[in-house]
């Protein structure tokens, strides 16, 4: 039995599911992780893993996210492992937004929940239920330390020529337009493990980090911190995703509107019904590649796009960076789609950037190099894990009083 407090909750509460995973930071190992899902609706589902063995459970009564944290609980008891025999040193959360308040891990407070309810604005779909979760989460911890652990803080480094939009003064300081950033979690732990395995420290490396899953981002990293990412004011800027565009004309808006298109059907369609589904039909990554496999032609199109986008900001960022040591493909098309890496880095063997085709090919769970032994600019894939920075980071706050 565990007497000393090494343990971290990790909760990612969403507007319709309750991702929890429990954490062993003195072993940095995963004891449990489940998903409570379609929270609110008919049917709703838990899914409890415990070492090897995974439980499910469907048509779950499950009316709200005190419901979920109760299922959750529940599942601890039944499957393992006991909370009692694993004390818990903090509850760390994901939240999306943090504006520009919060560019650090921050133990949760009555002043923490009301600024980031002042910041649903800029993430109405996901800053409300990211709330909710804190909330159930202190009901049901109450004597055990919640952190807010937010997407947008390994941004808050980048300098105000990157972040700042060419648009009127009052939209800037009045309404908060500018550039934030999202997957911090992500790029920070990915980062900061790319230059481990480079065998340098953090401080002395310039890297491009890739987040590709069904949401897309690049960061440019100089000695460990930010220096631009590709996401903007919210996630759609950047990279082509799953539903996303990605970078796009801002006149198209007025353009559709003026054609008859209702803002929210915009809203929707760029958020809902663009990226590799308004290209394919599916916003799936693996789709897509088998599509290009079968020779469809409007799946050869969007992996055309989506490598050159991925490129055009290598490249950029290289420069901004005023070097290159690696670059870094992480997340679910990241770490899986070899056909994807290869497509984004063709063509940039004179500036040193080349893959080496068996490496890349090869499978693995692990970090690794995907680049010749003593290429110029290091090719690498490196596993995200933002559950475990979530966990790190909740733990330095407690740490630190």
């Amino acid at each position: 039995m565990t007497t000393e407090a090494t343990c971290v909750l990790v909760i990612n509460a969403g507007s319709s599911s309750l991702k929890y995973q429990l954490i062993d930071l003195a072993a940095e190992r995963t004891l449990a992780s489940g998903l409570v899902e379609r929270i609110g609706e008919n049917g709703a589902i838990l899914t409890h893993t415990c070492g090897d063995e995974r439980h499910a459970a469907r048509d779950v009564p499950c009316a709200s996210h005190q419901d979920a944290f109760a299922l959750a609980l529940d599942a601890f008891a039944t499957h393992g492992p006991a909370l009692a025999d694993h004390p818990l040193l903090a509850v760390g959360h994901r939240v999306v937004h943090g504006g520009t308040r919060f560019s650090a891990p921050t133990l949760v407070t009555d002043e923490l929940i009301a600024v980031v309810t002042e910041l649903i604005p800029l993430a109405p779909l996901h800053n409300p239920p990211n709330l909710e979760g804190i909330k159930v989460a202190r009901e049901v911890f109450p004597d055990t330390p919640q952190v807010a652990v937010f997407d947008t803080a390994f941004h808050q480094s980048i300098p105000d020529h990157a972040y700042t939009y060419a648009v009127p003064r009052t939209w800037r300081e009045d309404l908060g337009v500018r550039r934030y950033g999202f997957h911090g979690t992500s790029h920070a732990y990915v980062s900061r493990a790319a230059a481990a395995a480079l065998d340098r420290p953090a401080a002395d490396v310039k890297l491009v980090v890739l987040h590709l899953g069904n949401g897309a981002s690049a960061s440019a990293v100089a000695s460990g911190r930010c220096i631009d990412t590709s996401m903007g004011m919210t996630p759609l800027e950047g990279l082509v995703m799953g539903t996303r565009p990605g970078d796009l004309d801002p006149g198209l808006a007025g353009y559709l509107m003026t054609a008859g298109l209702s803002p929210q059907d915009y809203d929707r369609a760029l958020n809902k019904e663009s990226g590799l589904k308004g290209l394919t039909g599916s916003n799936d990554n693996r789709d897509v590649g088998a599509g290009v496999a079968a020779g469809e032609p409007d799946a050869i199109l969007a992996r055309g796009v989506t490598a050159y986008r991925i490129k055009k900001y290598v490249g950029a960022y290289a420069f901004a960076l005023g070097g290159l040591d690696a670059v870094v493909f992480t997340a679910g098309a990241g770490e899986n789609d070899a056909a994807l890496r290869a497509q984004s880095l063709a063509g940039l063997e004179h500036f040193g950037i080349v893959v080496d085709p068996d490496r890349n090919v090869a499978p693995s769970r692990a970090a690794r190099f995907i680049s010749p032994d003593g290429a110029p600019v290091a090719v690498l894939v490196v596993p995200t894990d933002e559950e475990l920075e979530i966990a790190r980071q909740a733990a330095q706050v407690v740490a630190a009083g």
